[in-house]
């Protein structure tokens, strides 16, 4: 098993089999004074460029909290991006609030400040900027826009690990920065996990109360839910001061985590290396778009995704084309998610005087349908290369 896992093309071929064994060691008196998830949190913040981090059990527990800390209340708005996963919409409902969805700048697939504008009321309170597909979101402008308004900006990053904008890595420059460790990105813990950064000592205290149960002595630091007996054993002793949810990471996503983290530069290059050959496949094919790339901005490619216009350009409709990629030996590729306000959960509803249906954001209704999303986390090069030149090959036999 062990083997298995410390093969040349693992998942967990560094330290993390070793730190889970430390982990789980609970009997071994070191490793009971060895806090998991702080030194994950620690090496992450430093790793991001932030003040503080809080580890939690999910990305959607993170946006959950972020979200909290940000001030969310019932009644009030937070204007995201018609183009992510519906998650951002269900963490906001869940504190009672409204999204309001903005539409997309087409050649990024990011959220356009300039209908974020259109979007603000009186009752907004936050912004949640999406760095979609690897690719931070060009961020200053939005930023300008909350400060004006008064509003709090929370970057969505769970698919930009180590992203760069200006220098700075993507998620630690706004307000508060969200990233998700799921089994498909760039860094997991296992299967389920999420990190909160800020460097907002308050935004760090709020989050880190909410996502850990309420507890009066947690700080944004870290706090202490364990004190000395004679504290505890006390009946006028009061735990808790905030209403809170259990989201924190255990131990042993840590230990996996923070085994991650110490190679996330090389997993993160491996999957430039691998977008690379794809970029290679489609040079000077007019019908498959990638996103725009600014000069300042660097690209994690969570996938290589571009906009296929093959069926207006060369008859070839996106599902046509799917199978036969397949058929001359491609993995497939995924399809962009509908906008959160089409899935069937919230279709057609009544949200704070909004009507999630057809036509609230156009640009993004008519890109979804036509966006391809090509793996990026081959952990062979080989494998990827391979797969870059079928499509160069299915390219050619239809037309550049």
């Amino acid at each position: 098993m062990n083997s298995d896992i410390k093969n040349p093309y693992g998942k967990y071929n560094g330290k993390e089999m070793d730190y889970v064994l430390r982990a789980l060691d609970t009997e071994n008196s070191e490793n009971k004074n060895y806090p998991w998830v702080q030194r994950f949190e620690e090496a992450f913040a430093e790793k991001v460029g932030a003040k503080y981090a809080i580890a939690v059990n999910s990305g959607t527990s993170a946006l959950h909290a972020a979200l909290y800390a940000a001030g969310v209340r019932p009644g009030d708005e937070v204007i995201q991006s018609a183009m992510t996963v519906v998650m951002d919409a269900y963490a906001t409902l869940h504190l009672g609030a409204i999204p309001v969805f903005a539409d997309i700048i087409p050649q990024t697939q990011h959220i356009d400040p300039q209908d974020i504008l259109r979007k603000i009321t009186k009752r907004t309170k936050a912004i949640i900027t999406v760095s979609w597909q690897g690719l931070p979101v060009d961020l200053d402008p939005i930023l300008s826009i909350a400060h004006e308004y008064g509003l709090m900006v929370i970057d969505d990053s769970a698919q930009t690990m180590m992203g760069r904008y200006k220098g700075k890595i993507a998620g630690a420059s706004a307000d508060v920065g969200i990233y998700s460790f799921e089994n498909k990105k760039h860094l997991t813990t296992g299967s389920e996990g999420g990190m909160i950064v800020t460097s907002d000592p308050d935004l760090a205290t709020l989050a880190r109360k909410f996502a850990g149960i309420g507890y009066k002595h947690m700080t944004a630091t870290a706090g202490r839910t364990h004190l000395a007996q004679a504290t505890v054993q006390d009946p006028s002793y009061e735990r808790f001061d905030t209403i809170g949810l259990n989201y924190r990471m255990n131990a042993v996503s840590a230990a996996i985590g923070l085994a991650q983290l110490e190679r996330v530069d090389y997993i993160v290059a491996r999957r430039q290396s691998c977008a690379i050959f794809f970029s290679n496949a489609i040079k000077d094919c007019c019908w498959m778009i990638p996103q725009t790339i600014s000069p300042e901005t660097e690209h994690t490619f969570y996938t290589f995704a571009v906009d296929y216009q093959g069926e207006e350009k060369r008859g070839v409709k996106w599902k046509e084309f799917y199978n036969r990629y397949r058929e001359m030996g491609g993995d497939g590729f995924y399809a962009c998610v509908v906008p959160p306000y089409l899935e069937p959960s919230l279709r057609e509803k009544e949200l704070g005087g909004y009507t999630m249906s057809y036509g609230l954001c156009p640009k993004a209704e008519d890109l979804q349908r036509r966006i391809m999303q090509f793996k990026t986390n081959y952990r062979n090069l080989g494998e990827a290369k391979q797969k870059a030149e079928i499509l160069s090959q299915l390219i050619d036999k239809i037309g550049r």
